[in-house]
């Protein structure tokens, strides 16, 4: 029997506000809110176990740009916040598990450093999760801006050698979309690595969501589907027990 899945609603963070780009495309940006702050805690009020909470500016920049924001979201909420964008070394991410951030995501680091992530793994176990970034089944790093010649299965596999206990899967061609996930791709993650992966990037529906359980994966990450009232948040955590 397949255990229930996390829904996890998605806060991306760019200038301060909360957006969702198209396809990780910084120039397609629809602002949802002026304050992620209201936004989490609208999120964590529906039921949302933890959030997903990423820094598009930092992502692009290579240092965290909203970490006041942030700071303020993980002391308003009572569930677990994961963070990602522009995490690049060691010091960062442990003044990051400090101040109560319970996940940190690792992209371009666990791809240009792979001993910074055996390092964290090492130290703070759990806490680390890779993202896999991937267009067209191969790797894309600094806020999705850059492709590289790196085949996502063969990043999986070296990234669990070092440690890694947990994944994000993000399909970036189907980011912000309405699509559908990459499901192939999702699947054959699942059944290589028989760790936790947290699927990313186009859910859209229920049947999405009901879909990506019957896969075996450990969490959805929802984006613009929960903005547009595509899904409901209330009704994807039924669907998902």
């Amino acid at each position: 029997m397949r255990r229930d899945i996390k829904i996890i609603p998605a806060i991306d963070i760019k200038g301060g506000k909360c957006v969702r780009l198209y396809q990780g495309d910084y120039s397609q940006e629809t602002v949802f809110s002026d304050d992620p702050v209201d936004v989490a805690l609208k999120w964590q009020s529906l039921g949302a176990p933890r959030l997903h909470v990423v820094d598009l500016d930092g992502a692009a920049a290579g240092g965290l740009v909203n970490l006041d924001v942030i700071n303020e979201i993980v002391h308003a909420v009572l569930v677990p916040v994961q963070l990602g964008g522009g995490i690049r070394d060691l010091a960062t991410v442990e003044q990051l598990l400090k101040a109560d951030i319970d996940r940190i995501i690792l992209g371009t680091a666990a791809v240009e450093n792979p001993g910074l992530v055996e390092e964290a793994c090492r130290k703070f176990g759990q806490s680390i999760i890779v993202s896999i970034d991937a267009r067209e089944g191969r790797i894309t790093t600094h806020g999705w801006h850059r492709d590289i010649e790196l085949e996502t299965m063969e990043f999986a596999r070296s990234m669990a050698q070092l440690g890694v206990k947990r994944f994000i899967h993000t399909d970036v061609s189907r980011d912000g979309t309405l699509t559908e996930p990459n499901f192939t791709a999702i699947a054959e993650l699942v059944n290589e690595l028989r760790l936790p992966v947290i699927a990313a990037g186009g859910i859209s529906s229920l049947t999405h969501l009901r879909m990506l359980k019957s896969l075996g994966v450990e969490g959805a990450i929802v984006g613009r589907a929960l903005y547009t009232g595509d899904i409901k948040l209330k009704q994807a955590l039924a669907a998902a027990g």
